[in-house]
Protein backbone atom coordinates (compact mmCIF):
# COMPACT_ATOMS: atom_id res chain seq x y z
CA UNK A 1 0.00 0.00 0.00
CA UNK A 2 1.52 3.35 -1.07
CA UNK A 3 2.03 6.20 1.80
CA UNK A 4 -0.29 9.38 1.37
CA UNK A 5 1.56 12.67 0.70
CA UNK A 6 1.17 13.61 4.07
CA UNK A 7 1.93 10.51 6.18
CA UNK A 8 5.53 11.29 4.06
CA UNK A 9 5.50 14.24 5.34
CA UNK A 10 4.71 13.27 8.97
CA UNK A 11 7.55 10.63 8.96
CA UNK A 12 10.14 12.97 7.52
CA UNK A 13 9.20 15.51 10.10
CA UNK A 14 9.28 13.07 12.87
CA UNK A 15 12.45 11.53 11.43
CA UNK A 16 14.05 14.89 11.85
CA UNK A 17 12.82 16.16 14.49
CA UNK A 18 15.40 17.31 17.05
CA UNK A 19 13.68 15.83 20.08
CA UNK A 20 13.47 12.74 18.79
CA UNK A 21 16.72 12.62 17.92
CA UNK A 22 17.58 13.59 21.56
CA UNK A 23 14.93 11.34 23.00
CA UNK A 24 16.76 8.50 21.60
CA UNK A 25 20.02 9.40 22.40
CA UNK A 26 19.54 9.99 26.26
CA UNK A 27 17.37 6.38 26.30
CA UNK A 28 14.02 8.31 26.77
CA UNK A 29 10.64 6.27 25.51
CA UNK A 30 9.29 9.92 23.62
CA UNK A 31 10.13 13.30 22.81
CA UNK A 32 6.90 14.15 25.03
CA UNK A 33 9.34 13.68 27.90
CA UNK A 34 10.88 17.08 27.27
CA UNK A 35 7.39 18.83 27.55
CA UNK A 36 6.70 17.39 31.06
CA UNK A 37 10.81 18.48 31.85
CA UNK A 38 10.25 21.87 30.78
CA UNK A 39 6.90 22.55 32.81
CA UNK A 40 8.70 20.63 35.77
CA UNK A 41 11.98 22.58 35.96
CA UNK A 42 9.77 25.46 35.86
CA UNK A 43 7.02 25.16 38.07
CA UNK A 44 8.64 22.33 40.71
CA UNK A 45 5.89 20.00 39.97
CA UNK A 46 7.98 16.79 41.13
CA UNK A 47 9.88 16.33 44.13
CA UNK A 48 11.46 12.91 46.03
CA UNK A 49 8.91 10.80 47.89
CA UNK A 50 5.81 11.99 45.30
CA UNK A 51 2.78 9.97 44.61
CA UNK A 52 2.41 10.34 40.99
CA UNK A 53 -0.68 9.49 38.77
CA UNK A 54 -0.10 9.34 35.17
CA UNK A 55 -3.13 9.38 32.90
CA UNK A 56 -2.36 8.05 29.12
CA UNK A 57 1.34 6.87 29.84
CA UNK A 58 2.12 5.02 26.82
CA UNK A 59 4.87 4.79 25.85
CA UNK A 60 6.12 6.01 29.32
CA UNK A 61 8.18 9.43 28.91
CA UNK A 62 6.42 11.24 31.26
CA UNK A 63 6.56 8.32 33.95
CA UNK A 64 10.10 7.71 33.39
CA UNK A 65 10.77 11.54 34.70
CA UNK A 66 8.20 11.46 37.22
CA UNK A 67 9.67 8.01 38.58
CA UNK A 68 12.97 9.41 38.26
CA UNK A 69 11.93 12.56 39.92
CA UNK A 70 10.25 10.68 42.84
CA UNK A 71 12.54 8.61 43.60
CA UNK A 72 12.79 5.12 45.57
CA UNK A 73 10.72 7.08 48.04
CA UNK A 74 8.02 7.52 45.80
CA UNK A 75 5.41 5.80 43.43
CA UNK A 76 4.39 6.43 39.95
CA UNK A 77 0.79 4.37 39.17
CA UNK A 78 0.63 4.51 35.41
CA UNK A 79 -2.28 3.63 32.95
CA UNK A 80 -2.94 3.68 29.32
CA UNK A 81 -5.02 1.34 26.65
CA UNK A 82 -1.82 0.64 25.08
CA UNK A 83 0.47 -1.74 26.43
CA UNK A 84 3.65 0.04 27.89
CA UNK A 85 7.37 -1.43 28.90
CA UNK A 86 7.95 -2.00 32.16
CA UNK A 87 9.34 0.95 34.55
CA UNK A 88 11.42 1.45 37.43
CA UNK A 89 9.49 2.20 40.31
CA UNK A 90 6.09 2.79 37.94
CA UNK A 91 3.23 0.20 38.96
CA UNK A 92 1.83 0.22 34.99
CA UNK A 93 -2.13 -0.83 34.45
CA UNK A 94 -3.03 -1.62 30.57
CA UNK A 95 -6.67 -0.63 30.88
CA UNK A 96 -9.69 1.97 29.70
CA UNK A 97 -9.28 4.55 32.66
CA UNK A 98 -12.71 5.90 31.38
CA UNK A 99 -14.46 2.37 32.72
CA UNK A 100 -15.04 2.16 36.22
CA UNK A 101 -12.76 -1.03 35.84
CA UNK A 102 -9.80 0.91 34.54
CA UNK A 103 -10.74 3.70 37.64
CA UNK A 104 -11.25 1.03 40.13
CA UNK A 105 -7.70 -0.69 38.93
CA UNK A 106 -5.91 2.75 39.61
CA UNK A 107 -7.35 3.32 43.07
CA UNK A 108 -6.10 -0.30 43.98
CA UNK A 109 -2.71 0.83 42.68
CA UNK A 110 -2.85 3.47 44.94
CA UNK A 111 -3.72 1.76 48.05
CA UNK A 112 -5.75 4.62 49.82
CA UNK A 113 -2.38 6.58 49.76
CA UNK A 114 -3.04 10.40 48.56
CA UNK A 115 -1.95 11.52 45.12
CA UNK A 116 0.64 14.93 45.05
CA UNK A 117 0.65 15.14 41.15
CA UNK A 118 -2.06 13.73 38.85
CA UNK A 119 -0.74 14.09 34.77
CA UNK A 120 -2.46 13.55 31.69
CA UNK A 121 -1.10 13.58 28.51
CA UNK A 122 -4.13 11.65 27.65
CA UNK A 123 -5.75 12.27 24.02
CA UNK A 124 -8.15 10.89 21.49
CA UNK A 125 -7.54 9.30 18.36
CA UNK A 126 -7.87 12.00 15.86
CA UNK A 127 -10.87 11.62 13.50
CA UNK A 128 -9.91 15.21 11.49
CA UNK A 129 -13.64 16.17 12.01
CA UNK A 130 -12.47 19.11 14.19
CA UNK A 131 -15.93 19.65 16.52
CA UNK A 132 -15.85 15.70 17.02
CA UNK A 133 -12.48 15.77 18.17
CA UNK A 134 -12.46 18.53 20.43
CA UNK A 135 -15.62 17.77 22.69
CA UNK A 136 -13.65 14.25 22.47
CA UNK A 137 -10.47 15.81 23.93
CA UNK A 138 -12.49 17.95 26.24
CA UNK A 139 -14.14 14.76 28.03
CA UNK A 140 -10.80 13.28 28.89
CA UNK A 141 -9.83 16.47 30.05
CA UNK A 142 -13.02 16.36 32.71
CA UNK A 143 -12.24 12.95 33.33
CA UNK A 144 -8.92 13.28 34.63
CA UNK A 145 -9.60 16.46 36.60
CA UNK A 146 -12.76 14.38 38.19
CA UNK A 147 -10.11 12.01 39.04
CA UNK A 148 -7.86 14.99 40.94
CA UNK A 149 -10.26 16.73 42.45
CA UNK A 150 -11.20 13.51 44.25
CA UNK A 151 -7.83 12.49 45.52
CA UNK A 152 -5.09 15.16 45.21
CA UNK A 153 -3.84 15.64 48.73
CA UNK A 154 -4.35 19.87 49.27
CA UNK A 155 -1.85 21.44 47.67
CA UNK A 156 -1.16 18.90 45.47
CA UNK A 157 -1.03 19.73 41.58
CA UNK A 158 -2.31 18.54 37.87
CA UNK A 159 -1.27 19.10 34.56
CA UNK A 160 -3.14 17.91 31.32
CA UNK A 161 -3.12 18.13 27.82
CA UNK A 162 -5.74 20.26 26.31
CA UNK A 163 -6.01 21.78 22.80
CA UNK A 164 -7.58 25.23 22.10
CA UNK A 165 -10.66 25.63 21.05
CA UNK A 166 -14.35 25.40 22.18
CA UNK A 167 -14.60 24.98 26.00
CA UNK A 168 -10.89 25.68 27.01
CA UNK A 169 -12.19 28.73 28.85
CA UNK A 170 -14.91 26.78 30.48
CA UNK A 171 -11.94 24.36 31.21
CA UNK A 172 -9.77 27.21 32.85
CA UNK A 173 -12.55 28.43 34.99
CA UNK A 174 -13.37 24.66 36.32
CA UNK A 175 -9.20 24.50 37.44
CA UNK A 176 -9.46 27.67 38.57
CA UNK A 177 -12.34 27.09 40.90
CA UNK A 178 -10.37 23.64 42.15
CA UNK A 179 -6.51 25.00 42.83
CA UNK A 180 -5.04 28.51 43.91
CA UNK A 181 -3.06 28.93 40.81
CA UNK A 182 -3.77 28.21 36.97
CA UNK A 183 -1.32 28.32 34.26
CA UNK A 184 -1.42 27.56 30.41
CA UNK A 185 1.91 26.48 29.55
CA UNK A 186 3.26 26.02 26.08
CA UNK A 187 7.01 23.99 25.92
CA UNK A 188 9.10 23.73 23.26
CA UNK A 189 9.07 20.51 22.44
CA UNK A 190 5.04 21.21 21.51
CA UNK A 191 5.20 21.78 18.00
CA UNK A 192 4.21 25.18 16.77
CA UNK A 193 1.53 23.96 14.70
CA UNK A 194 -0.39 22.00 17.09
CA UNK A 195 -2.59 23.97 19.39
CA UNK A 196 -2.28 21.62 22.07
CA UNK A 197 -0.99 23.32 25.29
CA UNK A 198 -1.09 22.23 29.04
CA UNK A 199 -3.03 23.35 31.44
CA UNK A 200 -1.67 23.46 35.00
CA UNK A 201 -3.26 23.58 38.31
CA UNK A 202 -0.92 24.01 41.58
CA UNK A 203 -1.99 24.16 45.20
CA UNK A 204 -5.01 21.77 44.77
CA UNK A 205 -7.75 22.71 47.37
CA UNK A 206 -9.20 20.06 49.81
CA UNK A 207 -10.30 17.07 47.94
CA UNK A 208 -13.74 16.09 46.99
CA UNK A 209 -15.32 12.74 47.96
CA UNK A 210 -15.18 10.31 45.79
Amino acid sequence: MKRSHSSKLWLMRHVNDPFVKRSKAEGYRSRAIYKLKEIDEKDRLLRPGAVVVDLGAAPGGWSQHAAARAGAGGKVVAIDLLEMGALNGVTFIKGDFSSDAGLKAVEEALAGLAVDVVLSDMAPNISGIMLSDQARALALVELALDFALSHLKPGGAFLVKTFQGDGFDDTIKAMRSAFAKVHVRKPEASRNESNEVFLLGLGAKAPRTP
